[in-house]
């Protein structure tokens, strides 16, 4: 999670903001709507959890406060003029109730109504500014659509580029900064709380309750960007605390830095429990629900249920990351609670408690009955996390015309586009886009194949055991997101092919050993692996996307499921491919947005 950037005021706007007395009067006392026209000594920001960069809960800072805005009559119009002034094209949606959790201090607007056209929030109708009678458990929020405003000049937009990751909880996680366009960690010399601090607030969280040294949430991969921070605590960013630039010899990843902050209560934790498990991690997941009548405990159906619903509820119990997400719980026992009162739950992955995911409103149907088929799940405060090395596949990418005879084993493993089965085998090739992937596990647990080795299916064409159905997903694109070519990557064998220098080797698939990736480990498919490549003889020439999407059906939990994902720019003339801007970061949302389809009957932030 990230909010949008921190610039300092322009001193334009800022003396503006000294000699106009109705920034810094006290607040008009009318309830009328009003029009302002004062934009200028406005500052906003995004903030809360959990969200991503272009979504979060509206904060503006006016006469050096910041504030919230009240949910009541807010709309989809209003969030379009929002998002155009935190540097976005348009609004996507918004959201109500806090749903990134409460603000504090002022709440500078209530009853806003605007048409969607205004080029300020000033412009826009209301109750006048510090005029509300809401409290912040209604303040407001956008989703921006992910695109700039061209020539947008950010000068009144908070901008931290600051993120976590790794952490098990809300508000915890080592600590990245971007740089450059790049992201890089920072080195935990001279780290302390007062650094700590101006982070969490620059994330929305408040102060900070713990500053972390020596990798604590994990190592992370790549450039170090900051060394020997020195902050006040009264920064608006990390970046305008003093600190040293530093080389690749002064610090290592495993001196990488950390927070834990300190976070509002929201109570969502006692509207779920465990019951039936072998510990407090374990067990049928319950619910609590009221009305009409009291409140009473249910279970929730299990139809669907997987890891991203299971990480949701892991979560809203503080109980760290999902190991697994269950269908099935016959061998807990239920107690007392035999009543489901929840279906048809599908989650993101990022909400803070069950309420927020899509779920069924008043009518529960279940495809499976019985207390036995309702949801469980099994909690661990830790999780791996993987990353492709988008370097190498960039730098590795090649054309192979590969004769028939010699792709056998290939077809068997569905390894080959649908038109080679019309081929006139043996004759005659396919052209394959062939590239190396090596990918890292920098989280903090081994990751593991979801099934057991009893389930593992032995491959005799190419002598080996899959130990996961689909590990990893490859697509040609067109630039609008058509696809005209994939590719997939059973895991052919997970293993350790190299590790950092003070890490070893855990994983290895010879003699049906133990399958997995290390943390600090990575896996590496050679160019020249069989498989290891998209059969693109049906592209024409053209402009395209090479997308990779690793562990595409969240079968393994992870830490972060943001960096999963990896785009190129690609331009084939026919007979050459050139492969450039490969990137992570971006593809994962539109792979979830074509697997989360809603339903008849289903519906968004229904509350329980």
């Amino acid at each position: 999670m990230q909010p949008v950037s921190v610039w300092q005021w322009s001193l334009w706007g800022l003396l503006l903001c000294l000699l106009c007395s109705s920034c810094l009067g006290s607040p008009s006392p009318s309830t009328a709507p009003e029009k302002r026209a004062e934009s200028q000594g406005l500052r906003f920001r995004l903030a809360g959890f959990p969200r991503k960069p272009f979504e979060g809960r509206v904060e503006i800072e006016r006469a050096g406060e910041w504030g919230t805005i009240c949910d009541d009559d807010f709309t989809l119009q209003a969030a379009h003029v929002l998002c155009r002034e935190l540097g976005f094209t348009e609004a996507t949606g918004w959201t109500h109730s806090a749903k990134y959790g409460p603000g504090t201090g002022r709440i500078w607007l209530d009853n806003l109504s605007c048409s969607g056209t205004e080029k300020s929030v000033t412009e826009c109708a209301s109750r006048g500014w510090g005029n509300s009678d809401c409290t912040h458990d209604e303040d407001a929020g956008v989703i921006c659509k992910d695109q700039r405003l061209p020539g947008f000049s950010d000068f009144n937009v908070i901008e931290a580029r600051v993120r976590l990751k790794g952490g098990s909880h809300p508000g915890e996680g080592r600590v990245e900064v971007l740089k450059a366009g790049t992201w890089g960690t920072v080195c935990d010399r001279k780290w302390d709380l007062l650094a700590a601090s101006v982070v969490c607030r620059e994330l929305g969280f408040g102060s900070a309750r713990e500053a972390l040294s020596g990798a604590r949430m994990g190592q992370g991969m790549g450039a170090i960007h900051l060394s020997e921070v020195r902050c006040s605590g009264q920064e608006p960013s990390l970046w305008k605390c003093p600190h040293k630039n530093i080389t690749a010899e002064d610090c290592s990843h495993s001196q990488d830095a950390g927070v834990r902050c300190n976070l509002p209560y929201t109570g969502v934790d006692t509207k779920i429990r465990l019951s039936g498990g072998r510990s407090r991690h374990e067990g049928r997941v319950e619910v609590q629900i009221g009305g009409p009548g009291p409140l009473r405990w249910g279970l929730i159906c299990g139809d669907d249920w997987g890891t991203l619903e299971a990480m949701v509820a892991c979560r809203q119990l503080g109980l760290g990351y999902a190991n697994h997400g269950l269908q099935e719980t016959w061998y807990w026992d239920s107690g007392n609670v035999t009543e489901v009162v929840m279906s048809g739950v599908r989650c993101t992955g990022t909400e803070l408690s069950l309420d927020q995911c899509a779920h069924h409103s008043t009518h529960i149907a279940c495809k499976r009955t019985g207390t036995h088929f309702t949801a469980g799940v099994i909690c661990s405060e830790t999780a791996s996390d993987l990353l492709l090395h988008s370097a190498l596949v960039q730098e590795t990418a090649y054309i192979e015309d590969r004769p028939l005879h010699m792709l056998y084993c290939a077809a068997e493993e569905n390894c080959l586009a649908r038109s080679a089965r019309s081929a006139n085998w043996p004759y005659g090739h396919r052209r394959l886009l062939r590239f190396s992937s090596q990918i890292h596990n920098l989280g903090r647990a081994d990751f593991r194949p979801k099934a057991g080795r009893h389930s593992w299916v032995w491959h005799e064409c190419h002598g080996h055991y899959h130990s996961m159905d689909i590990f990893t997903h490859y697509d040609i694109l067109t630039p609008n997101g058509t696809k005209v070519a994939e590719g997939h990557k059973a895991s052919f064998c997970l293993e350790d092919t190299e590790c950092q220098e003070d890490v070893s080797k855990r994983y290895e698939c010879a003699n049906f050993g133990e399958q997995g990736i290390t943390v600090g480990c990575w896996d590496l498919y050679r160019h020249d692996i069989d498989c290891q490549w998209i059969d693109i003889t049906d592209v024409k020439p053209g402009n395209y996307i090479l997308q990779v999407v690793i562990n595409p059906n969240f079968e393994v939990a992870e830490s972060d499921f943001t960096n999963n994902a990896m785009k190129c720019n690609c331009k084939y003339d026919g007979h050459r491919i050139w492969v450039h801007n490969c990137h992570i970061g971006d593809a994962l949302s539109e792979e979830a947005n074509r697997k989360f389809e809603r339903y008849p009957g289903q519906t968004s932030n229904q509350i329980i």
